[in-house]
């Protein structure tokens, strides 16, 4: 019989920040999560995918989730019996939904853009959008460390 055994002392870690909708606070955004996994001592692995997705997630809120005078919000989720990260970006345009980027040739495929979610759903082991109540939407990610890493 299998059974995780829970480690004593560890417990669900929760961070949460509201930043200014700009690139400074996009890049605070990414910034905070890794200080704030590195305290946790989250896996190396996670940490690392962790960056990549709070920096997308956080830059599409800026970009297409703004709201002149609206904050945008990151929140993270540890469970470290899991290994399992939760990351969520809220703003304030709950009109606007993310959608992935497809691969269509066509003029704007060389386009420097609009790529970023394909990089999110390779990171994480699943990403989906709810709507964030008064009128927004947050956009959320789980990431797992791999067995054996």
């Amino acid at each position: 019989m299998n059974h995780a055994t829970p480690q004593v002392g560890a417990s669900v870690r929760t961070f949460t920040q509201l930043l200014s909708s700009t690139r400074r606070g996009a890049r605070l955004a990414r910034l905070l999560a890794m200080t704030e996994l590195r305290s946790w001592d989250a896996p190396q692995d996670l940490t690392e995918s962790a960056e990549l997705v709070v920096a997308e997630l956080a830059a599409n809120a800026v970009l297409h989730g703004r709201v002149p005078g609206r904050c945008f919000r990151l929140t993270l989720v540890l469970d470290p019996t899991a290994d399992r990260l939760r990351v969520e970006v809220s703003d304030a345009r709950g009109d606007l939904y993310p959608q992935i980027a497809t691969g269509a040739a066509g003029p704007d495929a060389l386009r420097p853009g609009g790529r970023g979610l394909a990089l999110v759903a390779a990171l994480a082991d699943r990403w989906d959008c709810i709507p964030h109540p008064p009128g927004g939407k947050t956009v959320r990610a789980v990431l797992t460390t791999p067995v054996g890493a």
